[in-house]
């Protein structure tokens, strides 16, 4: 069993475009408990299977991360392994929230080991590099500065015990748009963070940085400002939307308080995915 806990940019600030296509991009990565669940069993032939809440939504034909994922090994294995693969799909899908680089991710991390291949957490993170900007970060699901179009990683301290509401209003935001419609930007002239003592620190500095992506994304899809204000509303340390969205997170000071901001949220608007969940300081490896 691998869990893929959903990755959230507690800021996200995009300098200029390189040579390459992509932004330069710089970003405070957290994790949560919350996220999708893969589970490997060894089978004669490659096998996906797909249920949870969300499940419907993705195809587990070639195109799906986790099948492009197991068979990244297969050049250097001179041939094809075989193994029955089940996601749970429990996050929303392209809402921001890293939900299939992080699938991508657990598939590495579960198939390194089932197949007994030693990879170490460098070697899966270059692989996961070539399968997404995102899937690097995913590898060890621990706080992480992230830099570059999202290959370059300072690993961090743990960070201050928070609670965190996750809300995605239902709607699809196309990343290519989202950058398209971007007309100011913060740059990625940022130092590495301290260690934050509390989490007041963590708020406190977090205020002073954006989401550069939110506003484009508020014009392409409105009801994002909606969620924002709705968190904000039910007592929230924080709120901000999550790379490119449409999935908005609040801090909050502890689970209590989390879990009437996302009950709250999800009896005014039932349509709207809310959960609460932790900022989690687990490692994986």
């Amino acid at each position: 069993m691998a869990r893929a806990p959903a990755k959230i940019n507690l800021f996200l600030h995009v300098g200029d475009k390189r040579a390459d296509g992509f932004h330069a991009l710089q970003s405070l990565v957290a994790f949560t408990e919350a996220g999708d669940d893969l589970a490997f069993a060894p089978d004669d032939a490659l096998t996906l299977a797909i249920d949870g809440p969300f499940g419907a939504e993705l195809s587990a034909g070639d195109d799906n991360l986790v099948v492009k994922a197991a068979r990244v090994f297969e050049p250097a294995l001179g041939a094809a392994k075989g193994a029955h693969i089940t996601l749970t799909k429990n996050l929303p899908v392209a809402s921001g929230i890293g939900g299939g680089s992080a699938d991508c991710a657990a598939t590495l991390r579960g198939l390194n080991a089932l197949w007994g291949l030693g990879l170490d957490t460098a070697a899966l993170q270059e692989i996961g590099a070539s399968l997404g900007s995102d899937v690097p970060v995913c590898i060890t699901c621990q706080p992480q500065w992230m830099e570059g179009r999202g290959e370059i990683l300072t690993e961090l301290p743990a960070l201050p015990d928070l609670a965190v509401v996750l809300v995605n209003p239902g709607v699809g935001v196309p990343t290519g748009k989202v950058f398209g419609a971007l007309k100011e930007r913060r740059g990625v002239g940022l130092p590495l963070p301290p260690k934050f003592a509390s989490a007041d620190d963590l708020v406190a500095y977090l205020k002073d940085t954006a989401n550069d992506l939110e506003a484009p994304a508020r014009v392409i899809a409105p009801v994002i400002g909606d969620v924002l204000d709705f968190i904000a509303g039910q007592g929230a340390l924080l709120s901000r939307m999550s790379g490119s969205g449409a999935t908005c997170f609040g801090l909050f000071e502890n689970g209590t308080h989390a879990a009437r901001a996302a009950e709250a949220i999800r009896a005014a608007h039932p349509g709207w995915w809310a959960v609460a969940s932790r900022l989690s300081g687990r490692i994986y490896d």
